[in-house]
This record gives C-alpha cells, sequence and structure tokens, in this order.
C-alpha cells in the first residue's frame, strides 16, 4: 500500500466550541500520530484555526481519519485538504 501525505486545513467555525473541545482534539492528535497516521500538526498563529499533515492510503482513507477528530464531529472547525508531496531530503 502506497502512502499519501495530505495538508489539512482546520479552519475556525465555532470559536467557543473550539476552545470548549481544545482537549479532546488534542487528545485525538496525540494518538493518531502514535498511530503513525499524522506526521505533524500545529495552530496559525493569528487564530484562524491549524493545520495537520496526515498520512493517508486515499482521498477516502483520510476523510474517514479526519471525521473522527472531535473538531470536525462536533462542528468546531470546518476542513479542507490537499494531497502534499513532502520533498525526499526530509526524514522525520
Amino acid at each position: 500500500m502506497s502512502v499519501k501525505y495530505y495538508a489539512v486545513f482546520l479552519t475556525m467555525k465555532d470559536e467557543e466550541l473550539s476552545k470548549q473541545h481544545r482537549p479532546a482534539h488534542l487528545e485525538f492528535l496525540k494518538e493518531e500520530r502514535a498511530l503513525g497516521n499524522i506526521l505533524m500538526n500545529g495552530k496559525f498563529t493569528d487564530g484562524s484555526g491549524g493545520l495537520v499533515i496526515y498520512k493517508a492510503s486515499d482521498d477516502d482513507a483520510l476523510i474517514e481519519l479526519v471525521e473522527k477528530d472531535p473538531y470536525i464531529k462536533l462542528k468546531a472547525r470546518n476542513y479542507e485538504f490537499h494531497e502534499w508531496e513532502m520533498e525526499s531530503d526530509y526524514q522525520f
């Protein structure tokens, strides 16, 4: 199975819900990093949302994973994704 990388933008939908569900979102990210499904993640400093780099076999597998994120399930954030080609010189 080939692995693809995806840049997933989590844009702010509801700031109050985002604050409320942040601990569950962070726990989800931690668990998925440990499973090898997330390469890296972080928030935008302007408060507009965040970015997660996922690893998945295809778009459907990615969507299934992203929609497990409490931010998405609980409608605190919207998401948009793009397949991303990581430069081969980088090692993580």
